[in-house]
């Protein structure tokens, strides 16, 4: 229903990984599609399928003013003819950022509500009321994550082994769907890590075990590597992108992807990967992310 371009894998050089004997890849899926790229397409994938099953023409979906998932469910709404709707966390803001004024220019129609209302949208009475206000729709909750993105995702993991080796999986975390589709499909194989963007990811562990993970104990959170928190950055982070950016052409955001590589780096000088080991690092897109930043 929407397009996919394969994305490549692409090897990363360093004297750091010589001196440690490790191989590190990375999956661009930032590659897979201009608009809905990483993680993003994976987790709307079966999400569209379901609500045209439906023959819902609406989707209905959450996010705050710089979401990637909301730049990426407008621009999945459009591709797959479907009307759209973003509930946005906080107050209408002239002029519109560029996330929100891409949202519009795909035809997703706005609908900002105070931050404490937004706190109630998983509510049953607060959903009436979006119902009542809108009529018919397909919910897709923030960031994406239910159990038909992690089908998706899923999906997306089977194909990882069929495309390369490896003995490490290192991805970020935010709501903990793609891990959780990840971990299901490997079913015990590889090491899997994941990089928390949030302070106090602790409950990330919850959130992959409610969609299946609790079946197998080859995953783990690392809470080390936020930063400050959602969003936060410093001159370190800053620095680290710029240079990834300079050394191996590889663009990466503050929020998630950053973060990740920052940690992958970090405990590879640790010497907490095996020698001899290849580690597959998952490229999640977000770049929206970066761009705010040089916005600013």
């Amino acid at each position: 229903m929407i397009s996919y371009t394969k994305a490549p894998i692409q090897e990363l050089k360093s004297q750091l990984f010589e001196q440690m004997a490790v191989r590190v890849l990375v999956k661009r899926e930032d590659l897979n599609h201009p608009f809905i790229s990483g993680n993003k397409w994976w987790k709307l994938k079966y999400n569209l399928e379901e609500a045209k099953a439906l023959n819902c023409d609406t989707l209905l979906t959450f996010g705050g003013a710089y979401s990637n998932h909301i730049y990426a469910t407008a621009a999945a709404a459009k591709e797959g003819g479907f009307k759209c709707i973003g509930i946005i966390r906080g107050e209408k803001v002239q002029p519109l950022n560029s996330t929100l004024a891409f949202a519009e220019s795909c035809g997703m129609k706005l609908h900002y509500v105070s931050r404490e209302a937004y706190r109630q949208k998983i509510e049953s009475s607060f959903i009436q009321n979006l119902q009542d206000q809108f009529g018919n729709f397909f919910l897709i909750p923030e960031g994406g994550t239910n159990e038909l993105a992690v089908k998706g995702v899923a999906e997306f993991a089977l194909l990882l082994i069929e495309e390369t080796e490896f003995d490490y999986l290192c991805l970020p975390v935010g709501t903990g769907g793609t891990m959780a589709g990840i971990v299901v499909q490997l079913a015990g194989k590889k090491k899997i890590i994941g990089y928390s963007a949030l302070k106090g990811g602790s409950f990330l562990n919850n959130e992959i075990k409610k969609f299946g993970g609790d079946a197998f104990s080859n995953w783990r959170i690392e809470e080390a590597y936020h930063f400050g928190g959602y969003a936060k950055t410093d001159k370190v982070l800053g620095d680290f992108m710029k240079d990834a950016e300079g050394k191996h052409h590889l663009l990466l955001d503050q929020v998630y992807t950053g973060k990740m590589l920052f940690g992958v780096f970090d405990q590879i000088n640790k010497g907490l990967f095996n020698k001899g080991s290849t580690i597959l690092v998952l490229h999640t897109g977000g770049l929206r992310g970066r761009i705010k930043l040089e916005d600013n």
